[in-house]
């Protein structure tokens, strides 16, 4: 995941003054994507080969730019530089229409193409009631379990999100699995990288969400970030830690040191070629307000500044269709974004054994309405976005270090209240 800390946090409407033109549909047209996964570069790479011989009144021009700087090139160069078409990561789309970098996109992408998005996929990309963004791929979010070693320590588990495991349940579950594990540490909360960072804010906000709370709403993280219900939460989320294995060699799950493993659907490949019939997919333990999981990842939009809205569309259009998102969900194993795709990918329907993340990922939030009801949580969708991450990622790495939940998630509140306060709550005209 990406250093979000890279966007700017300078004042909505910064940029250059520019609104985008439909143009002829036709000639060059310009794209950015960020340079990932070898198998994700092929992909778009391919997708672009394959549209320019596909017809001849289009060509696009591709650039790659290594991942780790990606977010702040966009974020450096100014709207009137920025190519017709360029890919961002989720949680940065509302800061860069802030910024009057990004155009919305429904008037240039086929009706087909915006219906065949999965909702989750279009609140991600939905800022201020506009569509911006559309993606190819979303993300899953769970917990991986070792059927042998569940088994083996007596106990049950999961099978739906209907049976979540309570927050009391989850750790009765830890108790009996350290009992049985050789050095009492059964679970892997990805500890080695460290949790000051997107990938701290993308793993532990289920458990806000779970607890009742959120990261920011209204504009506010004070009283609903810092609430009791959610400090409680994250007390015992600090409770864990001495069932955790440090995984320093990033192997402590496919090598059955752990039973648990937090993680998400990029970690399938690895942990089903190494557990095979054993690997199961297990929802978030749930904390009272039902089971949650994180959602959203890489999508794609339109320059403010093009002057060819028309042909970023048709190119839109292409790349999103089910050929292409189903060559790159098959390349990164994530899940399809777009509802065709996705019931066709035997990773994710019914049965299949990744069918929980698609399951999660048909009870969408957004990113406000957080109830009992509904899973997938989009990130805040809001261009102060990047303090929120900060923020909260520090108070989960500082809580986990043995700091109060309470104390820390107040300081984490009032620092974003004063952050959206300092930039008139990061309105978007």
């Amino acid at each position: 995941m990406l250093p979000l800390a890279a966007l700017a946090a300078c004042g909505g409407g910064s940029g250059t003054d520019t609104s985008s033109e439909a143009g002829s549909g036709k000639g060059a047209i310009t794209v950015w994507a960020h340079q990932g996964q070898a198998s994700e570069d092929a992909a778009v790479q391919n997708a672009v080969k394959s549209f320019n011989s596909s017809q001849d009144k289009i060509k696009v021009k591709l650039t790659l730019i290594p991942g780790d700087d990606y977010t702040k090139t966009v974020t450096t160069t100014d709207a009137s530089k920025l190519p017709d078409v360029m890919e961002m990561d989720g949680p940065t789309v509302a800061n860069f229409v802030w910024n009057k970098k990004l155009s919305p996109i429904s008037s240039y992408v086929s009706d087909k193409t915006v219906a065949n998005a999965t909702d989750a996929i279009k609140a991600e990309g939905t800022v201020g009631g506009k569509l911006y963004a559309l993606g190819m791929f979303d993300s899953g979010l769970g917990m991986y379990g070792n059927k042998k070693l569940l088994d083996a320590a007596g106990v049950k588990y999961p099978t739906s999100l209907s049976d979540a495991w309570t927050v009391n349940e989850f750790n009765a579950a830890l108790k009996k699995l350290a009992a049985e594990d050789p050095d009492g540490k059964p679970l892997d909360l990805s500890e080695s990288g460290g949790y000051a960072n997107e990938g701290g804010t993308y793993l532990f906000s289920p458990i806000v969400f779970s607890a009742g709370g959120a990261l920011i709403k209204n504009g506010k993280s004070e009283g609903v970030l810092d609430t009791p219900a959610v400090a409680s939460a994250m007390k015992t989320f600090q409770s864990w830690k001495t069932y955790v294995d440090p995984n320093t060699d990033q192997s402590a799950f496919v090598k059955g040191r752990v039973a648990l493993s937090w993680s998400g659907h990029w970690a399938y490949p690895a942990d089903s070629k190494a557990l095979g019939k054993d690997l199961v997919a297990l929802p978030l333990p749930d904390f009272g307000n039902g089971p949650k999981t994180g959602q959203g990842s890489w999508t794609w939009g339109i320059g403010a500044a093009t002057k060819n809205g028309k042909a970023a569309g048709a190119f839109l259009d292409y790349l999103l269709n089910d050929t292409n998102v189903t060559v790159m969900t098959t390349a990164n194993g994530a899940p399809p974004g777009t509802k065709s795709a996705l019931a066709k990918n035997t990773l994710y329907t019914q049965g299949g054994p990744l069918q929980l993340f698609a399951d999660q990922l048909a009870k969408p939030c957004g990113d406000s309405d957080i109830t009992k009801a509904c899973v997938a949580v989009t990130r805040p969708v809001t261009a102060g976005y990047p303090t929120v991450t900060a923020k909260f990622s520090t108070a989960v790495n500082e809580i986990y270090g043995g700091a109060d939940p309470k104390t820390a998630l107040e300081k984490a509140a009032r620092a974003v209240d004063q952050d959206f306060s300092d930039n008139n709550g990061y309105k978007i005209p």
